[in-house]
């Protein structure tokens, strides 16, 4: 079985390798130093661990699963024809990564497609003049990435699409589900879309109409609930498109359209209130609510993964 190769050594470097790992597919992680690749390939390992739903390797030892992966530096590793994927997730940096894309460009076999992480530099930005910019795609990932079934692959300027199609089985083997997106446009799909619901979020935030946490609830235990069975085409397309679009008559004009950041939400960055990591975001948090909401969001992400895949 020909191996993954993930770039960086990261958290989301060591959430898409346990995707992977959890499957019985040989990973590669490479990182600036050994020490660095290994910590990453410990992290994956234990992750993997935690998902439980191996399917060919579920009866073996886990010792036997990690004999199959490899921790290495960069610039001691060239066996590039052992790999059917090759995915970078180095720093959000675009000069960063179009210095990796240009070695990868001459060093990959052509055959062998080439993925970039980026979640804010388009795949065509990233592999702008190079020679097989035909095999280079944009692979989103969401956190955290051993969990989260999406994986956005998104076509470039000069992808051609049958690398897509390619890599979109190898997700679907190991229970990931990738979307196609056809044009190489700013914040992909799901990002747009969650960028619009919180645009409008924010707006009734600012505007005293509702608390931060009335809206949680308001998006949770209403159509977020409901997305968790079907996804809202297919919602509109059960409770008929008709009674949509009388309501968006009403509601359309009255939706936020600015193109500027919440000035609510900037005033409390500018104070340095950015969330759980600065403990204060909208509210202030204690270690003990940070500990409680951060395990209760990775039990509930695993059983929301479960009621995904429900027959």
């Amino acid at each position: 079985m020909k191996s993954v190769v993930v770039i960086g050594t990261g958290t989301m470097a060591s959430g898409i390798a346990a995707g992977f790992i959890s499957q019985g597919i040989p990973i590669v992680i490479l990182g600036r130093s050994k020490e660095k690749a290994e910590f990453c390939l410990n992290k994956s390992m234990e992750l993997a661990k935690k998902l439980g739903f191996c399917r060919e390797y579920a009866n073996k030892q886990f010792d036997e699963i990690k004999k199959l992966q490899i921790a290495h530096n960069f610039e001691n590793w060239d066996n590039w024809d052992e790999a059917q994927w090759i995915i970078e997730t180095i720093s959000e940096n675009l000069i960063l990564k179009q210095e990796l894309f240009r070695k990868l460009d001459q060093i990959v076999p052509i055959d062998i497609p080439i993925g970039s992480n980026s979640s804010g530099f388009p795949i065509t930005k990233i592999s702008a003049g190079l020679t097989t910019a035909n095999r280079m795609l944009g692979a989103h990932y969401f956190m955290p990435a051993e969990i989260v079934p999406l994986v956005e692959i998104v076509l470039g300027e000069k992808s051609d699409e049958k690398f897509a199609h390619q890599i979109m089985e190898l997700y679907r083997s190991i229970e990931k589900r990738p979307v196609l997106v056809k044009k190489d446009i700013p914040g992909f799909l799901a990002n747009r879309i969650q960028h619009a619901l919180m645009r409008e979020a924010l707006f009734l935030v600012e505007t005293g109409i509702a608390s931060p946490a009335d809206i949680d609830d308001a998006v949770r235990f209403s159509f977020g609930f409901r997305y968790a069975a079907v996804g809202p085409m297919t919602q509109k397309e059960i409770s008929g498109w008709d009674g949509m679009a009388n309501a968006a008559k009403e509601i359309y004009p009255s939706l936020t359209n600015t193109s500027t950041l919440s000035k609510k939400l900037q005033k409390l960055m500018d104070e340095g209130k950015t969330g759980m990591k600065a403990g204060e975001g909208f509210k202030k948090w204690t270690k003990e609510e940070i500990q409680e909401v951060t395990d209760s969001y990775g039990k509930r992400l695993k059983a929301a993964f479960d009621v995904l895949n429900m027959k």
